[in-house]
């Protein structure tokens, strides 16, 4: 096999894997999210948008609060 059908078929392979592990990644994120307060917490200074993502998606499946929650545990913390 010369190289560059090598590349190709080494890039095939990895889109693929990719492909994959994505819908497992996503379950396991938003299952820790849903059970760990700290982990949402590092996800509100790292990643803010993911987080807001979390709060509309659980404020979508009728679980309300969680948002308030949280903010009053930070705010409780940092005091």
């Amino acid at each position: 096999m010369d190289p560059l059908a090598k590349k190709i078929f080494k890039g095939v392979l990895v889109a693929e894997l990719v492909d994959i592990w994505k819908p497992w990644s996503i379950f396991f994120l938003k299952k820790k999210m849903n059970t760990r307060q700290d982990f949402r917490q590092n996800m509100s200074k790292k990643f803010p948008f993911l987080l807001e993502v979390y709060y509309k998606s659980t404020e979508r499946s009728g679980m309300y609060g969680i948002r308030e929650q949280d903010q009053e545990k930070w705010l409780n913390s940092k005091n």
